[in-house]
């Protein structure tokens, strides 16, 4: 099972940093090259580089080197499966007995 949810750690790792969840907005308004990246950050274009190579580490990211110029896209299906493992998790922790006040209400009145 560990084998199985290594990409989904990579995922949740990589969403964990703030500026990465920043540039993956950023991505998700449509490819950008690096520099436009690294834009509103007031860090250095390395350390882009680096937020950048988990991202694509972890498929979220995928990068593309015309010429000088380094063009970076979001891959959606990383993030699908990252959403389709919460939305399983809230139908598990979906607690049965929240619901019992209104069946016992419902039953109360008659029309249960």
């Amino acid at each position: 099972m560990l084998n199985r949810s290594s990409g989904l750690d990579a995922t949740f790792q990589a969403l964990a940093d703030p500026g990465r969840r920043a540039i993956l907005e950023r991505l998700s308004k449509g490819p950008a090259s690096v520099s436009q990246l690294a834009q509103p950050f007031e860090i250095s274009l390395p350390a882009i580089m680096q937020h950048l190579s988990v991202l694509e580490g972890a498929g979220l990211v995928r990068s593309e080197k015309i010429g000088r110029v380094r063009t970076c896209r979001i891959e959606q299906r990383a993030l699908s499966a990252a959403d389709a493992w919460i939305k399983a998790r809230r139908r598990e922790w979906h607690d049965p007995l929240a619901d019992y006040p209104d069946e016992l209400q419902t039953k109360g009145d008659g029309s249960g």
